[in-house]
């Protein structure tokens, strides 16, 4: 693999990196930027755990290569509130998304190995759609698998994150 110098915007940070483009943006943002969000789960883009935002859509890190991501915005879970704070144009930052607060009060984290595809992907639903209805919910989450089968607080997690 040949090493290229490039740049990656990941949280509103500029990176620049001495990679090859065909690395997983996954092996990026976790060995050389030092995130703890995405998360390694089956390396097909099955499961969710690694899912970040690239320009506000839900995309699976351990199959997109850092070469796809150029001169796009990638957020991940260390960067949601940010994100929610700006496309919603607030004054200030919150500590957590609506969806992070949500799934703590309803328990709703085991494991928590799910949980960083699970916020992402309802983030993204919810700046889509900031009204849906259950099964706009359950759709929009199928594709994301938890370990611990705590699908029922999720689903009510996210309901309530939608009404605030």
């Amino acid at each position: 693999m040949a090493q290229q110098r490039g740049t990656i915007t990941v949280n509103g940070q500029s990176h620049v990196l001495d990679v090859d483009g065909q690395t997983p943006l996954l092996y990026i943002l976790q060995d050389q930027l030092g995130l703890k969000g995405p998360r390694f789960g089956c390396g097909l883009a099955q499961c969710g755990s690694c899912s970040v935002l690239v320009d506000d859509r839900e995309t699976r890190a351990c199959v997109t290569p850092l070469a796809a991501v150029a001169g796009r915005a990638v957020t991940t879970l260390e960067g949601v509130a940010a994100w929610h704070a700006r496309r919603r144009r607030l004054a200030r930052t919150p500590d957590m998304h609506p969806v992070q607060q949500a799934l703590l009060e309803a328990e709703a984290p085991q494991c928590g190995y799910c949980m960083n595809g699970i916020v992402m992907k309802s983030a993204e639903l919810l700046d889509q759609n900031p009204h849906p209805t259950e099964q706009e919910i359950r759709a929009a989450l199928s594709g994301h698998l938890c370990r611990c089968g705590t699908y029922p607080s999720i689903l009510k997690a996210v309901q309530k994150a939608a009404k605030t």
